[in-house]
């Protein structure tokens, strides 16, 4: 019986193994936005006050890129953040609330937090700690900083900060528009934005994800949201591999991430998430690079998808309500 069961646990194993190989080649450059390095020093931000819509606070430039103080446009939209949510703790721990924002409704480069449930952050950052869950390109800056720095908060920081953002209510962030067009781009901070042009360029096979205002994301308001151009028929596409599983591809994304995909107990939501984020994650459980137990179930899962198939199920995805 004990040889059987060592049989069995190796046959699994090297099913998960053989899954975990059928990938492209290399990660999605549109979905692993790399900051091309530059050779000429920064230039020193501009020291005058910053402005949003429909808020009375003032920022500097430098000041909104201060990774230990969370320029808060908008207290009254959301609960007094704990300490390590607004300012992290010096030197080690980056405020949770830079990247993530006050809303916990994140930006294409990072994870949406709002509504999640604090086991699920917690078992996350523990991942994160213990190597089960890094980036397929080690280049990621957002999720190597998770890896250096976030890691480094103690047991009562990770559980106040999980508390605070699993409270927060998920809201819609990220309008999908289904095109064959879309504006030619550059990087900065870590994202895909507009070229000053009114240039465009083919979608082609990927998403485009950019600020609905650059100038607003820019300062970190946590009021302005996204834009995802994604090919044409990705939502009738997408709808079908998660609705149906694809004839045999996956499985109906519900049998786990529950009702409307908006998550259940410690499985996480899906739904109206950035498709960036969502293809990014797939990605990387396909690759290995998320190993968790969570992850190692959800390969199966993933295992047969290509970039097309990963592309149309977030694109569907990130259309639903949150």
């Amino acid at each position: 019986m004990r040889h059987s069961l060592m049989l069995l646990l190796v046959l699994s194993s090297l099913a998960v193994t053989a899954i975990a190989v059928n990938l492209d080649a290399s990660p999605p450059a549109w979905a692993y936005v790399i900051n091309p390095s530059s050779p000429n020093p920064a230039a020193p931000p501009d020291s005058t006050p910053r402005h949003v819509p429909n808020s009375s606070a003032a920022f500097t430039t430098a000041e909104t890129q201060d990774l230990f103080r969370v320029p808060d446009w908008h207290p009254a939209d959301h609960p007094a953040m704990p300490e390590i949510v607004s300012h992290g703790r010096k030197p080690d721990v980056f405020a949770c609330g830079y990247c993530h924002l006050p809303n916990g409704l994140g930006r294409p480069e990072n994870a949406g937090l709002a509504g999640l449930s604090a086991g699920y952050m917690i078992h996350q950052v523990t991942d994160f700690r213990s190597g089960a869950r890094k980036s397929s390109d080690p280049r990621h800056l957002p999720t190597t900083n998770m890896i250096t720095h976030e890691t480094k908060a103690t047991h009562e920081e990770i559980i106040a900060a999980a508390k605070y953002f699993s409270e927060l209510p998920p809201k819609p962030w990220i309008r999908v528009i289904e095109t064959s067009t879309v504006p030619k781009t550059h990087i900065s901070g870590w994202m895909l934005v507009p070229d000053t042009s009114s240039a465009t360029e083919a979608v082609g096979q990927r998403i485009v994800e950019v600020p609905e205002n650059l100038e607003r994301t820019e300062v970190r308001d946590d009021t302005s949201g996204f834009i995802a151009y994604v090919p044409e028929g990705s939502l009738k596409q997408g709808k079908w591999l998660v609705t149906t599983g694809g004839n045999g591809k996956t499985v109906p994304c519900a049998k786990c991430h529950g009702p409307g995909l908006r998550g259940t107990g410690n499985v996480p939501s899906i739904a109206g998430r950035s498709p960036s984020y969502i293809v990014r994650q797939m990605f990387d459980i396909q690759s290995g690079a998320r190993s968790g137990p969570a992850s190692l179930q959800m390969r199966r899962q993933v295992g047969k998808l290509t970039i097309d198939d990963m592309i149309a199920i977030a694109s569907f995805l990130s259309s639903l309500k949150p």
